[in-house]
This record gives structure tokens, sequence and C-alpha cells, in this order.
């Protein structure tokens, strides 16, 4: 498995300009800002830990705060090793373009900093404890991975239950070669294990294989927790991509033995289930492969208790999911690559007791043969990714 290194140029985003907003980042030269920042704002002010974390984490879209982070990163010439800690630490508080000169901040550190002066335990505790968010926990792996890898190696099979799932999905990978390396039962034995413990697709992919090559039955629905069976009801109307906006009669009163005006006529909830076994639902399957509608699917989920979950949404087309009529998330845009299993995971609640999900899809005019896809699949998990399944299932 490849490895992104903490000090690699896509984590050197220590500034963004207005041109994010275009999909278009910039890296500066750390050498080159200094220069800019000294003839803007004059000499340095003695530095100050706690000013440049904080500058760091008020950093905001639109370039809102750039003007005090790119002084603060200067600041950084001042600090040492024992601030890197503090640093990442910040980046619990930090949203993403705050994490990124956090980053930039702390590979400056060690760039000046003395050989032998990287503070191993510290960082290494700092991973371990999982009070600190994953995304911080995984940059300060990622981190001691390049400054004492022998140390980060060591600690990889602790993350086997990790609520962070790129640490998990290291602990899974090094559970996976060791599976690979044996034979016979001690095989099957670690491909069980991975397989109970990984949450990523392609993972679970290679456990199953091997596993069925051994003679192993596995039941991929179940063990990912897909919603397979459903009601839907369509087509509706969606030319010029308008039906994505409008509320048809599904969103307003859900009544699945009656009937509403679709795009054509007259249209009725029917029945429609999947056997894919990554809970594909193919919409096309139901009402062929047309264009310029959509289509509305429900089903509902029995928990035995209230809960926070995930909803785990995978579509390339425009959709929007409801939860108990809340509406969860919305997305409108069609066709961009292709369709994957937990593409978008939304975080949620689930009530005691039944729940009701609805789904719209939408497909566009497009004609090309890459649009012809009309579909998704759904499953809900605990936080860490862990399959939850209905007690309807």
């Amino acid at each position: 498995m490849q490895r992104k290194k903490f000090g690699q140029p896509s984590f050197l985003l220590a500034y963004r300009s207005n041109s994010i907003m275009e999909g278009r980042m910039k890296t500066l030269q750390l050498s080159l800002l200094s220069s800019l920042v000294l003839f803007f704002f004059g000499s340095l002010a003695p530095a100050s830990e706690k000013q440049v974390i904080t500058a760091f984490t008020q950093v905001e879209a639109k370039g809102k705060g750039n003007a005090q982070a790119m002084r603060a990163l200067t600041l950084v010439d001042q600090l040492d090793p024992n601030s890197i800690v503090p640093l990442l630490k910040g980046m619990n508080a930090a949203n993403d373009l705050g994490d990124n000169w956090i980053r930039a901040a702390v590979s400056k550190i060690l760039a000046q900093a003395e050989p032998g002066n990287f503070p191993t335990e510290d960082v290494s505790r700092f991973v371990m404890d999982k009070g600190n968010a994953g995304s911080s926990r995984r940059a300060a792996f990622e981190l001691l991975l390049d400054e004492q890898s022998e140390k980060a190696e060591k600690m990889i099979g602790s993350f086997l239950d990790d609520p962070e799932p790129s640490l998990r999905r290291e602990a899974v990978a090094q559970l996976l070669q060791k599976a690979e390396s044996k034979a016979g039962k001690a095989s099957t034995v670690l491909f069980r294990m991975a397989l109970d413990k990984a949450r990523d697709v392609d993972q679970i992919k290679t456990a199953k294989t091997a596993l069925e090559a051994n003679g192993m039955k596995i039941d991929v629905p179940e063990l990912m927790g897909f919603l397979t069976r459903w009601q839907t009801i369509g087509p509706f109307g969606n030319g010029s991509r308008e039906g994505f906006h409008t509320a048809y009669a599904p969103e307003s009163k859900m009544d699945l033995s009656g009937s509403a005006k679709g795009k054509n006529g007259k249209v009725e909830w029917i029945e429609f289930s999947t056997s894919d076994p990554f809970g594909m639902l193919d919409v096309n399957q139901q009402y062929g492969e047309i264009k310029e509608v959509l289509a509305y699917a429900f089903t509902t989920f029995e928990s035995k208790d209230s809960r926070p979950v995930q909803f785990r949404l995978g579509s390339k087309n425009a959709w929007k999911l409801w939860v108990n009529e809340e509406l969860l998330f919305a997305r409108d845009e069609y066709h961009r690559g292709k369709t994957r299993v937990d593409q978008f995971v939304i975080d949620g609640k689930l009530n005691s007791g039944t729940n009701r999900i609805l789904v719209k899809v939408c497909q566009n005019e497009q004609t090309q043969p890459w649009t012809k896809n009309w579909e998704f699949c759904l499953r809900v998990t605990d936080p860490t990714g862990k399959a939850l399944l209905s007690a309807n299932r």
C-alpha cells in the first residue's frame, strides 16, 4: 500500500488563494513567503506558539485569515520540535485549510531542526489518544512514519478496531499481507479476521475472494449492510434538470398504496429489490433507459435503539436523501466518475423503532454511453463504518 509522506507537496498547501473556489490551489515557496511577509509587515515579533496556532485555526474560506496565517508561518522559524505536538493538537480545532498551514509549519520546523530532536514519544502518544480528531491522528502517524518508521510500523497492529478509518485500513492491510503469506487454516483464520475488521470495499473484496477460494460462502450484502429491498415510484419529469428542485408528491406525503401524477400519467409504488452483491439498485431495470426523468425509492429500517449512524450512499446521478422526513443531503451533479460504494458518507441518526428512508435519484438529458447509468446503493453503518442491520431485513 503506497502511503503519502507528511512532507510531500500535497500537504504543503501553505497558502490557498481565492482561486480555490475555481478548483485550483497554489503552493508557495516558504522562503519567498517569508520575504513577502517581511516586506508587508516589517520585522518579526518574538514567536508565540499560541499565536501561531490561533492564526492557523482561524483561517477560513475566500482568503479570510490568510494574512495572519502568512505572518504566523514566518514566526515558525523561532519554534523548535517541542512545538510539533501542540501544532498537531491545533489540528483538532482547525478546518482543512488550517490543517494545511499546520502541516507546512511542522515541515518547516523539521527542516531546520537538529537531527535527533524529533519528539517520538510525544507524537506516538498523540497518535494513540483517540480523544484527538481522526484526521489529526492520521497526520501524526504519517509524520511518525517519516521520522521513526520502525516505531510507526510497530503501532499498526493496534489500529484494527480504531475509529479512524485510515488507521484501521493500515492494520487490515497488514493483516491481509500476513494472511497471504500463510497457508491452510492459518491463512483462513487471518482472512476471516481481516474480513470482520475491514471497512473499505477493496479490502473486503480481497478477503472475500480468498475465503471463497477456500470454500467459504460470504454474504456481502449482509456483511456490509446494504439496503436491498425497496419500493420505487416514477418516472417523474426532470426536463432541463428542474425535477431535482421540484417537490413531487412523495416529498410531501408518503402513501405506498396511493398513486401520483408522473411524467407520462399516473404512477404507483412498486416493489423493487436487488441481488447485486454491493447493493446496487439499477433503476433502469424498473423503467428502462430513459432520460430527463427521476424516481423515488423508499424503504424502512428497524432499529432497536436511538443512535448516531452514517448513511453511506453511492451514485453518479443527482440525488437527495431523507431520513424520517428530514433532508440529510442533496447532490445536484450528474455522471462524474463512476458509482462507488461509500462514495458519500452522511452523518445522521436512527430513532428507536421504524425509520423511513427516501431517496430521490435523477437522470439528465445526456445521451453518451457513459451517462446511461441510473442507479444508487445505500448502507447504514456505525460511525466507524461497521454495518448495521435492520431488524426487518
